[in-house]
């Protein structure tokens, strides 16, 4: 991952949406299944950890990747369903973590801090 960094830098010091969202959506892929991550936790294994509202937006945007991402397991630091928005239907995002057997009660995930995967410790990133 680390040579992508380089790639991300356009000459003017901007990141570039496309690698940056790749390199987002390479992180939530490894998201195990029946597990939960943070738009937080996936900025900060990509290097910027100050970044985690532009971690949500290519959330919003995964739908245009050539391969699945899992966007139903990125929540925020709170284990709350604020992407469920982008889901287009309501209860979609539930649903869909409810079908790995995530209780998701009141738009939160309960078990939160259980079921949360840090790529940083479960990766090493």
């Amino acid at each position: 991952m680390g040579e992508e960094f380089g790639k991300m830098i356009s000459k003017a010091g901007k990141i570039e949406k496309e690698a940056f969202n790749e390199l987002v959506y390479e992180v939530v892929r490894l998201v195990p299944y029946g597990r939960v991550t943070s738009y937080g936790a996936v900025a900060k294994a990509i290097g910027y950890p100050n970044l985690s509202r532009m971690v949500g937006a290519a959330m919003g945007d995964c739908g245009m990747s050539s391969e699945a991402v899992p966007a139903h397991r990125v929540v925020n630091s709170s284990g709350r369903l604020t992407g469920k928005a982008a889901f287009g239907e309501p209860g979609k995002m539930q649903r869909l973590l409810e079908a790995e057997g995530i209780v998701v009660k009141n738009d939160k995930v309960c078990n939160f801090r259980s079921l949360f995967w840090n790529p940083i410790n479960e990766i090493g990133y």
